[in-house]
């Protein structure tokens, strides 16, 4: 791969003030990234027994580190160790803000980490009071404010397990998730805002407890006092909290797959890896400290609201944002940037190529001061909005694009801060994964295209999947395609000059037209010049017994898709990636689906215009407007 020049370096004081030199040095390590990489996955056993100690985990880590043994998915992370995931992130008791709680119409409310203690602890006395222990399943239908932490870290104190779902989710979606866990206690709110719009939800809890014959108990959270369970509850005496020590893998989180194909998988998570993969992120990955104000937008149904929270074991100060991105105003996530102070600002890639399109420009209206650095992923950034960032957000930012998922509720490539950053690329691989990307013979390749892998075992590997009692579901996700590796869906390629990683798109929705495997990002790449262009959504179409490419366009409001605009996508495509990237169809649509995180739902729209049904609509933003693809006309020639 041609190499550029680097956007962004770090300074040498801002690398030797790192956290991550400051790790370098306890263990008398190069300060040189690869360098450090390589020690991390040579000497994996001390490198996390080194985080471990490094962000003073509260806990026994015990004598055994690692385990290892065939397959995969047996290897055992400190398994005499003993921990509770609540606890690290309420081992500060102070006057410093822990959260900001905003919503779209400006309510503004602050919890200090001590009130957040308070209340975490009147919270956790509640749930003992309901029967709420050990192994019990707690379903959140809540949207992103300071009760739904509140809930969580008391539903972790006592060992109990969480899961939750954002409550624009409708009854369908909450019930396919909900439905598979058997939830002992529902927790709900009554309404939710979004884009300057009141949606009362009150009404389908019913419907659901219907569905979910499990729950015992129900507490509902509402704006209004008098009728809000969570108010009462924070009334109440309160015990002094406790938090019981469990092993390293007792299961905290529930998770689920985006579902646009079938029932959402259930992914397990663990306490310890989740707890040692996000404190690794956080202080290492991203230097932060308790000086750091940390923003994701995200809801509490995509894994960025459990990283976010994470944040708290740091002792940085969290912004949750509840509401629409864009209401009332283009910028408003923006403004909050100045308002809170915010030094870390997360948001998916979708936002910044919005942000672009409508021409925000943060640096002439911004003072922008406080923040340090930027936070990506979602869907891969194009190398338009790498240049959009340094040209009209920030020009000396620090622009860390990650990449990861669900599937281990972390990263396994993403920032760091004593490399460069290129346009385009992710700086690396996470310390102590073992990620390469391999070809279809299970060879591992560099500046070519194929399947992200990674090849030894990690902390924050699921536990496995909810009523999977053979783990062949749990096989198949992740380790039918290459033998005892961990094959994650996504096609990439590796820079051997600078070490970066490009995402190309997901690996099951990769175009292969005449043999030739092409991602769908680097076609959506070659539309962000076009500001014609609003959104699009690129999918591979049997026909004739190949696949040919077939591209649908969002275009700005009052325009129609002529040969002239077909002509210059084509012609842009053809000069900047290859003649095999040129779609055989270009169509124009009203919409395109979108997971509720944002992701571009291409397997759907493969699936529809093939004549086949999608199987969970409910996993979808938008799903209404899977219908303009039936039996698209243009696409029967």
């Amino acid at each position: 791969m041609r190499s550029e020049s680097p956007l962004w370096q770090p300074s040498p004081d801002d690398v030797a003030n790192s956290n991550l030199a400051a790790f370098a040095r306890k263990f008398d390590l190069p300060l040189r990234y690869p360098d450090l990489y390589q020690w991390s996955i040579q000497n994996r056993e001390t490198f996390w027994r080194g985080v471990w100690e490094f962000a003073g985990v509260v806990g026994s880590p015990g004598a055994s580190t690692l385990t290892e043994t065939k397959p995969f998915t047996d290897s055992a992370w400190f398994e005499d160790a003993e921990i509770n995931f609540a606890e690290n992130l309420l081992k500060y008791d102070d006057n410093q803000t822990a959260l900001i709680e905003i919503n779209e119409r400006g309510t503004r409310k602050e919890l200090t980490f001590h009130q957040l203690r308070d209340r975490v602890a009147a919270f956790a006395q509640e749930l003992s009071r309901l029967g709420i222990t050990r192994n019990d399943r707690v379903a959140a239908w809540l949207p992103n404010n300071a009760d739904t932490v509140v809930a969580m870290l008391a539903t972790a104190s006592i060992g109990a397990i969480w899961s939750s779902c954002s409550p624009d989710f409708g009854v369908e979606g909450a019930a396919d998730r909900f439905g598979q866990i058997e939830p002992k206690l529902l927790l709900t709110t009554d309404q939710y805002q979004y884009n300057g719009r009141t949606y009362e939800v009150s009404a389908n809890v019913p419907k659901l407890t219907s569905r979910l014959t499990s729950i015992k108990h129900h507490l509902c959270r509402s704006d209004d006092p008098e009728s809000c369970d969570f108010q009462r509850i924070y009334e109440n005496g309160v015990e002094a909290l406790t938090f019981e020590r469990l092993p390293f893998n007792h299961p905290l989180y529930i998770m689920f797959s985006s579902g646009t194909t079938g029932v959402p998988k259930c992914i397990v998570h663990g306490a310890g890896g989740t707890l040692l993969q996000h404190v690794k992120e956080h202080q290492l990955h991203t230097d932060l400290s308790r000086d750091d104000v940390l923003f994701f937008f995200t809801t509490t149904g995509w894994m960025m609201w459990n990283w976010l929270i994470s944040g708290l074991a740091t002792g940085c100060t969290l912004v949750l944002y509840d509401g629409s991105p864009f209401f009332p105003r283009r910028d408003t996530l923006i403004n909050l940037i100045d308002s809170e102070r915010i030094s870390a600002f997360g948001v998916g890639a979708k936002y910044i190529s919005s942000i672009e399109k409508v021409q925000v420009k943060p640096r002439e209206t911004h003072e922008l001061s406080s923040l340090r650095t930027i936070l990506t992923t979602g869907s891969p950034l194009s190398h338009e909005s790498f240049d959009y960032v340094y040209r009209d957000f920030k020009e000396d930012v620090w622009l860390a694009s990650i990449s990861g998922g669900t599937d281990l509720i972390s990263c396994f490539v993403l920032g760091n801060p004593l490399s460069s950053v290129y346009r385009g690329e992710i700086q690396g691989p996470g310390l102590g994964m073992a990620t390469s990307v391999f070809d279809d013979r299970g060879q591992s390749i560099l500046d070519q295209k194929g399947e992200l892998v990674c090849t030894k075992s990690f902390p924050s590997a699921p536990i496995g999947f909810w009523n999977d009692a053979d783990g062949s579901r749990y096989h198949n996700a992740y380790f039918a395609r290459f033998e005892n590796i961990w094959a994650h869906g996504d096609f990439a390629e590796i820079n051997s000059s600078t070490g970066g990683y490009v995402i190309h798109g997901r690996s099951d929705a990769v175009l292969n037209p005449g043999g030739v495997r092409i991602g769908t990002a680097e076609i959506y790449r070659q539309l962000e010049g076009f500001e014609e262009v609003v959104d699009a959504v690129c999918v591979g179409q049997e026909w004739a017994d190949d696949t040919r490419i077939v591209l649908f366009v969002v275009l700005t409001e009052g325009l129609r898709l002529n040969k002239h605009i077909r002509k210059a996508i084509r012609s842009a495509i053809r000069t900047n990636a290859s003649p095999r990237h040129v779609p055989a169809k270009i169509e124009q649509v009203a919409d395109v689906p979108r997971t509720r995180s944002g992701k571009i739902a291409e397997l759907a729209v493969r699936e529809i215009i093939h004549g086949r049904e999608v199987k969970n609509t409910t996993a979808l933003e938008n799903p209404e407007c899977l219908e303009q693809f039936k039996g698209h006309e243009a696409l029967q020639t």
